[in-house]
Order: structure tokens, then C-alpha cells, then sequence
């Protein structure tokens, strides 16, 4: 197998609480990074789109990534800093300062005012892999975006910069997936929940957690299944996660549609007094939903409870 520029593992979000006055709870944060830490999960990032990279203003940005550091640059943990923005000075302004801080490995998304061409895209890329050598990279491949970077392209653009190491897919597709593994081959592909099972018999994935992440021991279950290519043990976890989507979802309906809802719904599983807003204008789950999906899990799912 070629080798991968990107450790195998498990990859998870640090969502970020907020008070009734949308200041930065500190302490429950730290709380929060450090229970991922202490139940095996050594790759994290803050500001994906559940954590609310899309939203923060930059003195937000500055101080939760600096307390993020210093939390997760410990012995034995990679800790990475998402850059969404549709600028992409401020995305080099944000890199700038967080490698101030110690940070190494960004995780980016491309700019989606408008959808960037070709040529813009080898841009993005040159003026961010390419302006920052010695740090690492992972693209976030999302719609949101407008734009699925695919695997022949992931190929071409992991050939010109070798600090590109990883990406985020959220995808089933298994024509695609076939494509990360095959034209992209030296980056590390980490796969959410859906696709999972279907990319660990492929390759070398890595596992993108979120709603998993509410049982890390199970969670940690599957994606050694997914190392082992357990076929049996593996189609015996992922057949819970229809029923897991189905649950968060289903209580939801359509009172919440950003997926830092759903994400701090997982973390309040394992701390009550995490916070469930989202910076506005965005809205967010209630206490009462939450309840109900608790409800849920403990009659429908309980092995899913930590």
C-alpha cells in the first residue's frame, strides 16, 4: 500500500459552548477536550461546521484555538485548527496567528460565496499548502462549498504540495470512494459514519465520528473492525446507525438544521451542563429535545450511551 502522510485513527470535533450571552464557557471546554483525551481520542479539531468555524468572529477564533493549544498539545495528541471563511486573507491572517500559538495542522474548506473554478481552486491551495510549508493540511470536502473536489484531483493537488495530508468526505458513494482510494492514495481519507463501512474494506481510512461519538468505546470498536477489515463485526455495528440517525433526527425535525445542533446534543450525553446554542442567527436545539432524544437513546439505543 502507498504510504499515507496522515496516522490512522479516529478524528473528532470539540464543539464550543456558549452562555446565554454567547461568552465563550471556558471551563466546560476544557472539560470537554480533556474527556475526549482521557477516552482514547487523539486527533481532535475545533471549528469545522460543528464547531461553528463558519460563525466566530476572530477574537472568538483567537481565544478558543488558544485554549484548545493548550489543552490538546500534549504528548500523544494532534491537534487541529479548521479555517472556514470566504476570505481567503482572512484564512492566512487566521493561520498566521494560530501557528503563533503553536498550532501546526489546519483543516480547510474552500471559500463559498462563489464557487471557485480550477484556477482559483490551485490558488487556494498555493496560497495556503504552499505559503506554509511546515505545517500540515486537511481539506474538509463539503457541498457547502459548491464544489466535491474529486480523486484524481486530490491526486494532482497532493502531488504538488506534500504538507497536504488528509481529507473529510462525508459520503456512502462507493464510486467515489473507490476514487479517494485509488487517485489519492497517499492522503489519509477520513470517512464519517455513512461511508465507513464500506471505505474500511477499501482501504486505509481513517474514521470521522460525530453522532458515534456519544459511546467513544464503541466508536473505537468499529473503527478497529474497520483496521481489521472485520467484515461481520463491522456491518454489525454500522446497522445501528441508521437508527441512531434516525433518532437525533427524527426528534429534531425541523426546529434545528446545522450540524453543530446535532453535535452538541452528543455532548451533553456526556456532560449535562453543556450548552446546546449556536451562535446566532442559527438555531438551536431546546432542553426539551434534548430530553427526548436522551429518552430515546436509553429505550431504543442504550449500548450507545457512554
Amino acid at each position: 500500500m502507498t504510504p499515507k502522510r496522515y496516522r490512522r485513527c479516529i478524528l473528532a470535533t470539540c464543539c464550543v459552548p456558549w452562555s446565554e450571552r454567547f461568552e465563550f464557557e471556558e471551563d466546560i471546554f476544557r472539560r470537554s477536550v480533556r474527556h475526549q483525551i482521557a477516552n482514547g481520542i487523539r486527533d481532535l479539531y475545533i471549528f469545522g461546521t460543528a464547531g461553528e468555524g463558519y460563525a466566530v468572529t476572530e477574537r472568538q477564533f483567537d481565544e478558543v484555538t488558544r485554549v484548545f493549544l493548550d489543552e490538546a498539545l500534549i504528548d500523544g495528541v494532534q491537534a487541529m485548527v479548521g479555517l472556514i471563511s470566504p476570505s481567503l486573507p482572512a484564512i492566512i491572517e487566521r493561520i498566521e496567528r494560530a501557528r503563533d500559538m503553536g498550532a501546526s495542522r489546519f483543516q480547510l474548506s474552500l471559500p463559498s460565496w462563489g464557487v471557485l473554478n480550477d484556477a482559483e481552486l490551485k490558488t487556494f491551495f498555493r496560497e495556503t499548502c504552499g505559503r506554509f510549508p511546515d505545517c500540515e493540511f486537511l481539506h474538509y470536502n463539503l457541498m457547502r462549498a459548491g464544489r466535491i473536489i474529486t480523486g484524481a484531483e486530490y491526486g494532482i493537488l497532493a502531488a504538488e504540495h506534500e504538507n497536504l495530508v488528509a481529507t473529510k468526505n462525508s459520503t456512502a458513494d462507493e464510486k467515489r470512494l473507490q476514487s479517494l482510494f485509488s487517485e489519492a492514495p497517499q492522503l489519509r481519507h477520513f470517512i464519517t459514519e455513512a461511508g465507513f463501512a464500506k471505505a474500511a474494506l477499501m482501504g486505509g481510512c481513517g474514521f470521522l465520528i460525530s453522532f458515534a461519538s456519544t459511546n467513544f468505546a464503541r466508536a473505537h470498536d468499529c473503527f478497529h473492525a474497520g483496521c481489521e477489515r472485520d467484515e461481520a463485526k463491522i456491518a454489525t455495528i454500522s446497522a445501528e446507525f441508521a437508527g441512531l440517525i434516525a433518532a437525533f433526527k427524527g426528534v429534531v425535525g425541523n426546529s434545528a438544521h446545522m450540524d453543530g445542533a446535532f453535535d452538541k446534543m452528543f455532548c451533553r450525553v456526556h456532560d449535562a451542563a453543556f450548552p446546546l446554542l449556536l451562535l446566532p442567527p442559527y438555531d438551536s436545539v431546546s432542553d426539551e429535545c434534548f430530553d427526548r432524544y436522551l429518552a430515546l437513546l436509553h429505550s431504543t439505543h442504550p449500548t450507545w450511551l457512554p
